[in-house]
């Protein structure tokens, strides 16, 4: 079901897109995604493995240039913009990567704070001090600001990743698996921190995951990428009713349905 072109309260949505395709070489990963997310709304896309949840992403923050369809952030199209007008939408953007991401040869507050001073040119000291009250955020102390990476867990790497993603304040904040590799209990601090931080800063939300617990988590609406193409959307109340037999299958995960795993055989 594709989204609709109405916009709330007379402005555009924060996120738009329409007829996204993108193939590489002779395989279409994305054969005309449609969808829209507005200002303050959680979105997640989910699918399975391989379905083009990520190059969907990466299409949205220009990460891939997409083949064809238009991109919209703020009803600004960014795919003809200049890399001036780019980099000020870029701005808007934060980014909690799915392995983490972090830089093993800067210590924890350096990372939280790469943006503020490669991007920003934020003064260290004052750069230091944001990232101080970022990792407060998320539920970390000074003393961790001064450690490495490696000597973290991955529950805690997770929360310094999401420190970063916030710490420019963004308006929309990606997230790409947010919970993967961490155990459930664990799991779920990092979604309670994603919807108590994206609330406090006000900021819009485009996620992508198949961990469905953390879709009824996180998420206000849905859309389940199947095939190149959003074939439901929905708010996520409705996702249990939504009578869609492909998303039934995978939001139970049942073997038997529609969707057909390729399995090789011994």
């Amino acid at each position: 079901m594709s989204e609709t072109n109405a916009s709330v309260g007379n402005k555009p949505p924060k996120i738009s897109c329409r007829g996204v395709t993108k193939s590489f070489g002779a395989k279409s990963v994305l054969a005309g995604v449609d969808f829209d997310v507005q200002a303050g709304e959680s979105m997640v896309i989910i699918g399975g493995s391989g379905t083009g949840k990520s190059v969907t992403i990466k299409c949205v923050l220009g990460l891939i240039r997409h083949d064809a369809g238009s991109i919209k952030i703020d009803g600004q199209e960014v795919s003809r913009m200049s890399a001036r007008a780019r980099e000020a939408i870029d701005r808007k953007f934060g980014m909690l990567f799915q392995g983490g991401a972090l830089f093993d040869s800067l210590p924890v507050w350096e990372n939280v704070a790469f943006g503020l001073l490669h991007a920003r040119n934020v003064p260290r000291r004052k750069a230091r001090d944001l990232a101080m009250e970022k990792l407060a955020m998320v539920g970390l102390g000074p003393e961790v600001g001064k450690l490495s990476p490696s000597e973290l867990s991955g529950g805690m790497q997770k929360r310094v990743a999401l420190a970063r993603a916030i710490a420019t304040e963004p308006e929309i904040i990606f997230f790409d698996e947010p919970t993967t590799g961490l155990d459930p209990i664990m799991a779920d601090v990092i979604n309670n921190l994603i919807v108590e931080i994206t609330r406090k800063l006000g900021a819009t939300a485009l996620s992508i995951t198949h961990d469905m617990a953390s879709v009824r988590k996180i998420a206000d609406k849905v859309s389940m990428l199947y095939d190149g193409k959003i074939i439901w959307s929905g708010p996520i109340a409705e996702i249990d009713r939504c009578g869609n037999p492909y998303v039934e299958q995978f939001i139970h995960g049942r073997a038997a349905g529609p969707i057909q795993m390729q399995v090789r055989r011994l």
